[in-house]
């Protein structure tokens, strides 16, 4: 009998220990709070800032943290917005977008024991963490189905601002319609905004009319524009950084879908198991699932067509091709 009580005796005391540790990580868990300054176009641009929401929501959901947000509509600046997080008491303070690096810096050096996080460009500031992703190499996915699809010969870009972060989703995209097709036009346009989709759709009717079947837009919410106005004319167009199929199904091929999600969603995992983040700088390509192109919809490859994007899309994660040097 004295047996059975030390044995049960051990078995209570390691529920009760099991269940205390599990206490304390989900404590900690809780007690993890981030913030994030959104881009420029703010949430509901369906695009760039609603997928690094979406990456939050789910460390929410499924870690327990807790999260805030600014957008520019709510501060004047986002020196304004990123301090205002800091004095929250956030562990981690994102800033989404290249065009937030000078006011994250900033306030990074004011706030030495915060951790920062800046998507898409990269500090060299101690507490600064930084991920950028390799869009050329999405991008020359999606060139390359419009290089072998188009009838016109004549394929579209629309670019949000003048950037070297945008240059690389054009050319990208440029290099994968040359190599699928060297006699195909690629016309560009940048529309000096993320957040304008009348402006996308202008531009979109102009690059119709001079004989665009297929457009790729790398503007954000005015590149919602693009592709509405695409399925209006009865062209095609492609979606950027999530699977845009649903804006325009009658239009959008495919999409060159960048995991921004996922990339923020990894990083507050990582620091609710460990406390840290490992790394200083993550770029992310195709073959860190960083960047992808999203199934083929609207339109159908022939096999010979579909040989050819897979080659592709193998030669790049390996290694043995290189978009941009």
């Amino acid at each position: 009998m004295k047996k059975y009580i030390i044995m049960w005796t051990f078995v209570l005391c390691a529920v009760v220990l099991s269940a205390c540790s599990n206490e304390e990580e989900k404590t900690e868990s809780e007690n993890l709070k981030i913030g994030i300054m959104l881009s420029d176009a703010g949430l509901g641009d369906q695009s760039f800032s609603d997928m690094g929401f979406a990456g939050l929501e789910k460390a929410r959901d499924e870690l327990g943290v807790s999260f805030d947000y600014r957008e520019l509509q709510d501060t004047e600046t986002y020196e304004q917005g990123l301090e205002e997080l800091v004095e929250e008491g956030n562990d981690l303070v994102i800033g989404l977008g290249f065009s937030i690096q000078e006011a994250l810096e900033t306030v990074a050096k004011r706030s030495p024991d915060v951790s920062f996080l800046l998507i898409d460009s990269q500090s060299e500031l101690p507490n600064v963490y930084n991920i950028t992703f390799k869009e050329d190499e999405g991008s020359f996915l999606v060139g390359l189905v419009a290089g072998m699809k188009t009838k016109s010969n004549i394929v579209g870009f629309v670019g949000g601002e003048d950037v070297e972060l945008i240059h690389k989703f054009e050319d990208g995209y440029a290099a994968g319609v040359k190599a699928a097709n060297p006699k195909a036009k690629v016309i560009s346009t940048y529309a000096g905004t993320f957040g304008d989709d009348k402006l996308g759709e202008s531009i979109a009717q102009e690059m119709i009319a001079a004989g665009a079947d297929y457009i790729y837009p790398a503007a954000g919410f005015t590149g919602v524009g693009v592709i509405l106005q695409s399925q209006k004319a009865g062209t095609y167009s492609f979606g950027v950084d999530s699977d845009q199929f649903y804006l325009a199904e009658k239009s959008v091929v495919s999409s060159m879908v960048k995991q921004v999600d996922v990339a923020i969603y990894d990083t507050v995992k990582e620091l609710v198991k460990t406390g840290a983040i490992s790394e200083k700088n993550k770029q992310l390509g195709l073959k860190e699932n960083g960047v992808a192109i999203a199934p083929i919809t609207v339109i159908k490859l022939s096999p010979a067509e579909q040989k050819t994007l897979d080659q592709h899309i193998e030669e790049i994660s390996n290694g043995t091709v290189t978009i941009l040097e």
